[in-house]
């Protein structure tokens, strides 16, 4: 995905967690969103998740957070091992489990952890990758919400 490019619905999950399921209308109007790929096998995501989470409770009356697991080997495709991994980690946000990579692909996300953080109006306006930098996603989330630093 480029920048301003528009959020892929999100179409495809082979289960919601956390919820029944939340669509693109759901998420576009009425304030930014953070969707993040993460997976049970990635070291770099569990150490990100504590960053994310105090994200979407510091947030969590400005920005919708979405999580997306996405699975990087067949060990991955365990729904149960999810939901363990998910509890442990308190990831409580909607999580669009990813099995067939259908919302993978329509993000073009090749990293786990990954970061895409839109406007109200659905536009992409930063995307990141890796572990670190929570520093810059945090600035380009106060960015998208107005927030002076």
């Amino acid at each position: 995905m480029k920048l301003r490019d528009e959020m892929p619905e999100l179409d495809g999950a082979t289960k919601w967690l956390n919820s029944d399921g939340v669509t693109k209308s759901n998420l576009i109007g009425d304030k930014p969103t953070l969707i993040h790929f993460w997976s049970v096998s990635c070291g770099l995501c569990k150490e990100a998740m504590p960053n994310v989470n105090e994200f979407r409770d510091e947030y969590k009356d400005q920005l919708n957070v979405v999580a997306v697991h996405m699975p990087r080997s067949e060990k991955d495709l365990d729904l149960d091992q999810v939901e363990e991994v998910a509890q442990e980690h308190d990831i409580t946000q909607p999580i669009f489990v990813d099995n067939t990579h259908a919302l993978t692909d329509a993000f073009e996300n090749e990293h786990v952890p990954s970061y895409y953080v839109f406007d109200k109006d659905g536009l992409l306006r930063h995307r990141q990758a890796g572990g670190g930098g929570m520093k810059m996603l945090r600035k380009r989330v106060n960015r998208v919400l107005g927030i002076k630093e």
